[in-house]
């Protein structure tokens, strides 16, 4: 039997910062606009939030089923390990993207109809990453479908639900919080480099190499805070509360950077996510003080 502390651990808690951040701050730059109303914010965290732990259980079942998680060097991964029939994480995913679903609609009826089409792109995006033929996961596409979603997406729809309008904030908010959500998932492809190559799975780490996917990490942490100092201009000076968040991007950056192993990419992980909400909670404050 599969413990309540394996499901845990099976949906990577670590990473749902990315799917946090951009609610906040998308709901802050709301606030510019008019009166936030709670349930959709609530509404739209619960989607980010189950459409985060289905993407991260749908890659544990395909990665598990395709024989690409034998030898990870990662957190424990329940179809891979033998932990979890793949049968039933599959399932568990199915169940998470059915949550999404299902509050998304709702806000779908309330706000606006073509929100559906929004929403089945996000899932198809979170199926495919290793899922289907041809997992654009594979082919070094990841990061740059997490900045789509997990930054233009779900910030800007975060927005968009509260007044059907998207200030200018919520455009460079959402570099703000997607730059470090690529960066989440680029060090984590740097530390599976060796094993991700060996079965033949052509991640951005993999195709750059270690040393240039290092440097990358690097700047595009930095991106991100660049983003928030652009988000000030466009808000006011309280949102430059955003860059307090800085000093925390110092211990990942130089994990990574010193050529760093496995349990200081892990660690580095963990640290990066820190930074994603920090920067978040800092940036929808000054929002809201705006």
């Amino acid at each position: 039997m599969t413990t309540a502390a394996e499901w845990i651990a099976g949906a990577r808690p670590r990473t749902l910062g990315a799917a946090v951040a951009p609610v906040v701050v998308g709901t802050a730059a709301a606030s510019t606009v008019g009166p936030v109303v709670a349930w959709r914010a609530g509404a739209a965290l619960v989607v980010a939030l189950s459409l985060q732990v289905g993407v991260n259980y749908a890659n544990d079942y395909s990665d598990g089923v395709r024989g690409t998680d034998t030898e990870r060097r990662g957190p424990m991964r329940l179809t891979a390990s033998g932990r979890a029939a793949p049968a039933r994480v599959k399932a568990a995913a199915a169940l998470a993207f059915g949550v999404a679903g299902a509050f998304g609609a709702a806000l779908a009826l309330a706000v606006d109809l073509r929100l559906l089409a929004v929403g089945v792109a996000a899932v198809l995006a979170a199926v495919l990453y290793t899922g289907g033929p041809k997992p654009y996961g594979y082919s070094g596409l990841g990061e740059v479908v997490v900045l789509v979603f997990f930054g233009f997406v779900a910030t800007v729809g975060s927005a968009y639900v509260q007044h059907r309008h998207i200030p200018a904030t919520a455009w460079w908010g959402s570099l703000a919080v997607g730059l470090p959500a690529c960066a989440l998932l680029l060090v984590n492809n740097i530390r599976d480099v060796e094993t991700d190559a060996a079965v033949g799975k052509r991640t951005l780490a993999v195709r750059l190499g270690d040393r240039p996917s290092r440097r990358l990490f690097v700047a595009v942490l930095a991106g991100g805070f660049v983003a928030v100092g652009l988000a000030a201009v466009a808000a006011g000076p309280w949102a430059f509360l955003g860059l307090a968040a800085a000093p925390l991007a110092v211990r990942p950056a130089v994990l990574v950077a010193r050529g760093g192993g496995t349990a200081e990419l892990v660690a580095a992980l963990g640290a990066t996510s820190l930074v994603e909400v920090a920067v978040a909670v800092l940036l929808a404050l000054g929002l809201w003080l705006s």
